[in-house]
């Protein structure tokens, strides 16, 4: 996991309109240099828990906001409620990069997506069945990427921000321990970028509610290689979302 690069927006997708009402972003308390205020996403897991990535956090940061409309306009509700990462992550490693904002109150009118059963992937895998499999992820990050061709950049790459809930199918490449790989390989595949950090990657179809990994990671700042994804189907993930949230039990 080498040379990664946190996780931001969805390129190559569309607008998710109102597929996926239970993803929401993370709102800043200023806006940022282009004027947008989301700086991460996540997912409605029950009424009153949001899951997102530790790494969005500041350190010592106690509190979030989070707008779940599809497109974020300043004035629009939020929901506000205590950030708390998981304990055992640090900021030298990618493992353990979960968080929750606990809200004040429940989230009303919104069905929190499904989570997988424990070992899920590792079942579908011994099948045969990973392989064939789509995912849909969804996020506010980055819509596009940019190389600059001024050596006056300091940065390699811009990237355009929108403020708004977007969705790309992404095809599966590779499974480990804690990691599910996604990749776009199919004709019409998207990927995730820079904005995308904490966001859900559903298993299945453009109206698939079931989140079976959060992203994390890229392999490039181009945003068009693997993302690393973290798995929630795995003891080490449900050891923490079980504190906040009840999980379903095996069913075989």
């Amino acid at each position: 996991m080498a040379a990664t690069t946190p996780a931001s927006a969805i390129t190559n997708g569309s607008a998710d309109a109102n597929a996926h009402p239970e993803v929401g972003a993370l709102i800043d308390e200023r806006p940022n240099p282009d004027g947008t205020w989301s700086y991460c996403t996540g997912t409605l897991v029950s009424p009153t828990v949001f899951l997102t990535a530790a790494h969005c956090g500041e350190p010592g940061q106690k509190r979030a906001h989070v707008s779940f409309d599809a497109s974020y306009e300043p004035g629009d509700t939020l929901y506000t409620g205590r950030y708390v990462p998981d304990p055992r992550y640090k900021d030298s490693s990618e493992l353990h990069d979960m968080a929750v904002v606990v809200f004040d109150t429940p989230v009303k009118g919104i069905v929190p997506a499904q989570l997988p059963e424990p070992g899920l992937l590792d079942r579908m895998e011994a099948a045969g069945k990973m392989k064939a499999t789509r995912f849909t992820s969804v996020g506010y990050g980055s819509v596009s990427s940019t190389r600059n061709s001024t050596k006056k950049s300091a940065h390699q790459y811009s990237y355009r921000y929108t403020d708004t809930r977007h969705q790309a199918p992404i095809s599966f490449d590779d499974l480990s321990g804690k990691w599910l790989d996604l990749m776009p390989k199919a004709k019409g595949d998207g990927s995730t970028c820079f904005g995308d950090s904490g966001g859900p990657n559903f298993m299945g179809g453009p109206t698939s509610h079931l989140l079976v990994a959060t992203s994390v990671s890229g392999a490039d700042d181009a945003c068009k290689q693997v993302n690393y994804d973290y798995r929630l189907d795995t003891p080490t993930a449900r050891r923490f979302l079980g504190k906040y949230v009840t999980l379903p039990a095996a069913t075989r």
